[in-house]
């Protein structure tokens, strides 16, 4: 008698932008975050973060098993990274490229490697709009480490982009941001673009990880199969948002593990 095969454990990745403060001004209680995410998308310097704030929470991050990703972003940080920039494409690649490096830096002295690649805010929606700017930021991948994943969100252009170019993408979605019915973000100045209520954010969780679908604004129910779930540190009640999810998932037996493949230590 042919025996059933036992039942796939889910897992999923939870993430956070991190590192987003710049000198004496702080976004978000970066410590309790850490306390709760498996994936760390560290600001490199370019929209926010400095070297203390790289250093202390590529540390902070190796001892809670929670993995390190570059988040790069427009030379912009009055504007947080969220204004669109005119920048030629060897410009661009240089600015990722040179990110990269800061990051790696400090994440090497921490004894904690890099292991994935985010882009932060406007040139994420400029690569996705704008082929120039995807490829700059697929030159800088490659030329930094063409091994590292780029984390993305699944079925855009760029997600496209990145992987004609023969480099891995990890498919990632959001639980405090609005989806359009065509599967993208609706804009942050529209009313309901971002999700501050915990229990909805938990919900989402769960449906991402064990639906593999995401709801839109309007109702419509859109295919959205991801590894890894974000929420923005300076959404207004990060932690809650994150503690709520986690707590969802867990309730779920969804297993939560790193995209390093690490059980990020809680507390």
């Amino acid at each position: 008698m042919t025996q059933p095969h036992p039942t796939a454990t889910v897992t999923l990745s939870l993430n956070t932008d991190i590192g987003e403060g710049y000198g004496a001004w702080v976004i978000a209680d970066d410590e309790v975050l850490l306390g709760l995410v498996t994936d760390a998308n560290l600001a490199c310097g370019f929209h926010a973060s400095d070297p203390d704030i790289m250093r202390r929470t590529c540390r902070t991050a190796r001892q809670r098993s929670v993995a390190i990703g570059a988040q790069v972003g427009f030379r912009d940080v009055i504007g947080f990274g969220r204004r669109f920039i005119q920048v030629p494409r060897a410009t661009l690649s240089n600015d990722v490229l040179y990110q990269l490096g800061a990051l790696s830096a400090f994440a090497s002295a921490e004894q904690a490697p890099i292991t994935f690649v985010k882009v932060h805010g406007a040139l994420y929606h400029a690569a996705v709009q704008h082929e120039s700017y995807a490829r700059a930021i697929i030159d800088a991948v490659r030329d930094f480490d063409p091994d590292l994943p780029v984390l993305c969100q699944p079925g855009t252009a760029f997600w496209r982009a990145v992987q004609d170019a023969g480099l891995s993408t990890v498919a990632e979605g959001y639980l405090d941001r609005a989806y359009t019915a065509e599967g993208l973000l609706v804009p942050r100045g529209e009313p309901g673009a971002v999700i501050i209520d915990p229990r909805v954010a938990a919900r989402r969780a769960v449906q991402f990880a064990t639906e593999r679908t995401v709801t839109a604004i309007d109702g419509t129910v859109l295919d959205m199969p991801v590894a890894s779930v974000c929420v923005h540190s300076d959404s207004p009640g990060a932690s809650a948002l994150a503690a709520a999810a986690r707590e969802a998932l867990e309730e779920a037996g969804v297993a939560l593990r790193s995209l390093s493949g690490e059980v990020a230590v809680v507390g």
